[in-house]
């Protein structure tokens, strides 16, 4: 049984694009990550997941249970971090956490605890009187103080400094490792690289690839980088090229026996030849259309 299973799910906002015949599997267990820049349709996804909006067409499972059907059984299984938290004015952070836990049924008092030291979040602090991140902080001890099966997280590192973006990714992993199933929606592409096993890009409410991360990181094109003065006019296989004070770089994917001859014409003081990052690769699905999933 998967823990996220969807055919050809569908929502519109009236006339307006959400997402469109969106077929994904996510198996229990995985590290999964949900790439996409803003608008793609990486948050409809996901409250269509959790039956917080209808979908238009299609079907979609969640630990073997229907969206439609038993979003409340969903929901209680579910850890959900959603992009921006809001909670009830005049509450203490330990209040909102045990209403949290509340509505479950169920005493998270211990893990609540071991939640808050590792995150540096005092609970006895009024939400209203928190910052950014620490209500995001407030947020993710609700989605992890109940131990679920699976995990939903929506763009989650937003308003946490470095240390604590460490510190969360650390506890993702030791729960991944425990047999907790991670879905992370993001589009810091790093954050994917890192810690996703697979992955799914989505674009204009599609999803266009779907693969390990090894498989969408793999690409003919190297990243290069001249120091000196060489003409690469005409030169076909370069895009993403940048000239400044004396280095040019660029992404090549033709015949690299044309570009060392193109090179051998030149001036050149050094030379790196590199392997691309995720977010360059990216940029080539986006910008090229990559491939259909």
């Amino acid at each position: 049984m998967s823990a996220i299973h969807t055919n050809n799910l569908t929502k519109y906002y009236g006339k307006a694009r959400g997402i469109i015949d969106l077929n994904l599997r996510v198996e229990k267990g995985e590290f999964f990550g949900f790439i996409g820049p803003n608008g793609a349709g990486k948050s409809t996804t996901i409250r269509t997941l959790l039956g917080l909006i209808s979908p238009t067409s299609g079907q979609g499972t969640i630990l073997g249970m229907d969206i439609v059907k038993d979003k409340n059984d969903i929901l209680s299984r579910v850890g959900y971090l959603p992009s921006e938290a809001v909670f009830y004015s005049g509450l203490k952070v330990k209040e909102v956490l045990k209403l949290s836990a509340d509505l479950r049924k169920k005493d998270c008092s211990r893990e609540a605890e071991a939640l808050c030291e590792r995150l540096q979040l005092d609970g006895k602090r009024k939400v209203e009187e928190l910052s950014f991140g620490n209500r995001k902080k407030v947020a993710i001890v609700c989605a992890l103080q109940h131990c679920p099966e699976l995990v939903i997280l929506d763009e989650p590192t937003s308003g946490l400094d470095p240390l604590m973006q460490r510190e969360f990714f650390d506890i993702l992993r030791e729960r991944n490792s425990r047999g907790t199933t991670v879905f992370l929606s993001s589009h810091v592409l790093s954050e994917i690289q890192h810690n996703c096993t697979r992955a799914a890009i989505i674009r204009e409410g599609r999803i266009i690839a779907c693969d390990s991360v090894e498989e969408l990181s793999r690409t003919n094109a190297k990243r290069v980088t001249v120091h000196g003065n060489v003409d690469l006019k005409g030169l076909r296989g370069i895009r993403d090229l940048n000239q400044m004070n004396g280095v040019c770089s660029f992404l090549y994917s033709g015949e690299i026996k044309n570009l060392l001859q193109r090179l051998t014409e030149g001036t050149i003081s050094d030379l790196s030849v590199a392997e691309p990052n995720l977010e360059e690769i990216f940029m080539h699905y986006y910008e090229d259309g990559g491939e259909q999933a």
